[in-house]
């Protein structure tokens, strides 16, 4: 559907994780993170969203991918 669009357009541009918000996150406070490099997909808590992105842009993250 138009979210794996979405997806393909952001892995096409090189944006290298995604934050999907949906129609859950209203029930359950969650959203989906999907990372580029592998399509993982994980569900986390809005409140861990702010370590989660600290973590994926710190430049010890950037430089182990290397």
């Amino acid at each position: 559907g138009a979210i794996g669009k979405n997806y393909t357009r952001m892995d096409m541009i090189g944006t290298p994780f995604c934050v999907t918000i949906d129609h859950e996150t209203l029930n359950d406070n969650a959203v989906t993170v999907r990372f580029r490099d592998t399509t993982e997909q994980v569900r986390i808590p809005i409140t861990a969203l702010k370590a989660l992105i600290a973590k994926e842009v710190s430049l010890k993250n950037i430089f182990e991918k290397l």
